[in-house]
């Protein structure tokens, strides 16, 4: 839960960074980077620092509000408020970037019992899964390039977004 107040000014204005951190990316149905939201802040009036939004995000992310994801290409974290409680993989196509989460049950299991038998404590883990989507796939077939290229001018842009 986002803090909603504390003692002294600091821990007020954090909250309320946070909580505009989260309208704004209620607005974003498609993963978006901390630059993007940045100027969509600012665009808005809201929010000067770019390292204000990368703090917020960080809050946000240790706080379980948001997935993240990383771009293949760039290798920039791109974020997105988290729609129900739980830790979420997801599928990111490497033409379009649009993503699906999937049951990652097995992945997890397996991070838990890393406790038991490494002897770690707190362990934390990191699962990137990327491939084509139908449509990019279909459209690179048609193009005749082989498997691994894009078909055409690359990623589209404010990539991943849901699919």
């Amino acid at each position: 839960m986002v803090e909603t107040h504390t003692a002294g000014g600091h821990g007020q204005r954090r909250a309320r960074r946070r909580l505009t951190l989260l309208r704004s990316l209620a607005g974003c149905p498609d993963f978006i980077s901390a630059q993007r939201l940045h100027a969509r802040l600012a665009d808005a009036g809201r929010l000067a620092g770019l390292s204000t939004v990368y703090r917020g995000l960080r809050d946000l992310e240790d706080a379980g509000l948001v997935d993240v994801v990383r771009d293949e290409t760039t290798g920039e974290r791109l974020y997105r408020k988290r729609a129900d409680a739980g830790h979420r993989h997801y599928v990111v196509c490497r033409g379009c970037g649009c993503s699906e989460p999937v049951d990652a049950d097995v992945v997890e299991r397996w991070a838990e019992r890393l406790d038991e038998v490494t002897g770690f404590e707190d362990v934390r883990h990191t699962l990137e899964l990327s491939g084509e989507c139908r449509d990019c796939a279909a459209a690179r077939r048609e193009s005749g390039h082989p498997r691994g290229t894009a078909a055409a001018g690359g990623p589209a842009e404010g990539r991943p977004r849901t699919g």
